[in-house]
Formats: structure tokens, sequence, C-alpha cells
């Protein structure tokens, strides 16, 4: 699902959630651009995965922008439209993460 997920990046197939855009813009460690998330998203690992999820499944993403800072977007596709959805997309907390990777 990454790759499809990137592959929409790369070409501008994203729909941002409400939900993504307020958290984007009121992370507390300062607001989280698009052209972050497209970086983090470029380079980034699936840490976990969420199969059941509706209406379609979704990965959490572990990824650093050119700049180093470190995010966590949880992302789905939907197949049919060909297109990423970015659900939520935040800064971790060190002391909640363990290494960005494994929760506490």
């Amino acid at each position: 699902m990454l790759e499809q997920i990137r592959e929409c990046f790369v070409e501008g197939r994203v729909l941002y959630t409400r939900h993504a855009r307020e958290e984007m813009r009121t992370e507390e460690r300062g607001p989280i651009r698009e052209e972050e998330v497209f970086e983090a998203i470029q380079v980034g690992e699936v840490i976990e995965s969420y199969e059941d999820d509706k209406p379609y499944p979704s990965i959490l993403v572990y990824g650093r922008t050119a700049q180093g800072r470190p995010l966590h977007l949880v992302c789905a596709y939907a197949e049919e439209e060909d297109l990423a959805i970015v659900i939520t997309a935040y800064e971790p907390d060190p002391l909640r993460w363990i290494g960005y990777r494994e929760r506490r």
C-alpha cells in the first residue's frame, strides 16, 4: 500500500481529511506543511497497519522531512479512485514512542 500512496503523492492525487488539516495546522511543535508530509511519505516506513479500518484500510507511516523533522502519517489508499488519503499527520511525542517506531 505504501508504494501506491507514494505514487499518488508524486502524481498529486492526495486528499487531506478535515481532521488531518486541523492536526497539521495546530501541531504543538509547529504547523506541518504539505511539503513536509510529501518528504516524509517518500522516505517513510510502515510501522503499524490497520487492515480493518473503514472505508479503507490504513497504515501508520514514520518518516522524516528533508530537515529531519520526525512525522507520523496515517494514510489510506482508495483503490477505485487511485487516491491517497491523509487521515492524520503529527509530530510524535518522544516520551510516547521508542525511536518514533514503537509505542512505549
